[in-house]
């Protein structure tokens, strides 16, 4: 399969979207729970969106169909164009390593591996050579200041610096999405703000599209847009 192509038609398509989009879960009794309701979202390359929300009201249920880590009970998710019920298994697999970078609240770093190795892995999974996903991993660790920690494993890292890992690690495969669900939430004021100003340096050299799933008023209005979910669908919200 082919890395997802980001021009349809000779237009770019967005980085993703998302049609109709519907997610139920039935508990232990049997009993469906409607989480999302019929969600359009179109985040298009180079935008930043924030997603607000109570806790429970499914931010992260919405993330994770954006970043086809999950199916939705009906409607569509886009990545590039593509509509990813189109693609299965392996293929399912691949346009996700190479079409979504993720940032999650705790890190998730392989603890056997150094950090150079971790921010390898997705290109090395994506079946790039290892010299030029070395050099990759290098280039992006060195971008996030952490070019004299690349040999040192996560459990030697502070929590700031294993984010920045995970950072790194997310846009390894040059992905044209990054999608964030509370990125500082285990991190202090000044780390977390560090870690702010990072991904939006990022984002913006990158020209990347970002979804970000927050609590943190100040990071929320940096984006382009603040949307907040209630009631299984989005709002534009206002800025404080």
């Amino acid at each position: 399969m082919n890395e997802p192509d980001m021009v349809a038609g000779g237009l770019a398509s967005p980085a993703v979207e998302a049609r109709a989009l519907c997610k139920v879960f039935v508990g232990g009794d049997g009993r469906e729970l409607e989480v999302l309701a019929g969600i359009d979202l179109r985040v298009e390359l180079g935008e930043v969106v924030a997603i607000v929300g109570s806790s429970g009201a499914g931010k992260s249920t919405l993330l994770h169909l954006l970043g086809a880590l999950d199916r939705p009970t009906s409607g569509g998710v886009f990545l590039g164009g593509r509509d990813i019920s189109e693609v299965n298994g392996d293929q399912l697999a691949r346009m996700r390593n190479v079409g979504v970078g993720f940032v999650f609240q705790f890190h998730h770093l392989l603890r056997e591996f150094t950090a150079l190795e971790n921010v390898m892995m997705p290109c090395l999974i994506a079946g790039r050579q290892r010299k030029a996903s070395e050099a990759r991993a290098q280039e992006l660790l060195a971008l996030v200041g952490l070019s004299e920690r690349m040999s040192h494993r996560s459990s030697q890292l502070s929590g700031g610096e294993q984010q920045r890992v995970a950072v790194a690690r997310a846009l390894s495969a040059e992905p044209p999405l990054l999608l964030a669900d509370e990125p500082s939430g285990n991190l202090d004021t000044q780390t977390s703000e560090e870690l702010h100003n990072l991904l939006f340096h990022l984002q913006e050299s990158q020209r990347l599209g970002m979804v970000l799933v927050t609590h943190n008023p100040e990071l929320a209005g940096r984006a382009d847009r603040i949307l907040e979910l209630k009631d299984g669908r989005l709002h534009e919200a206002g800025r404080a």
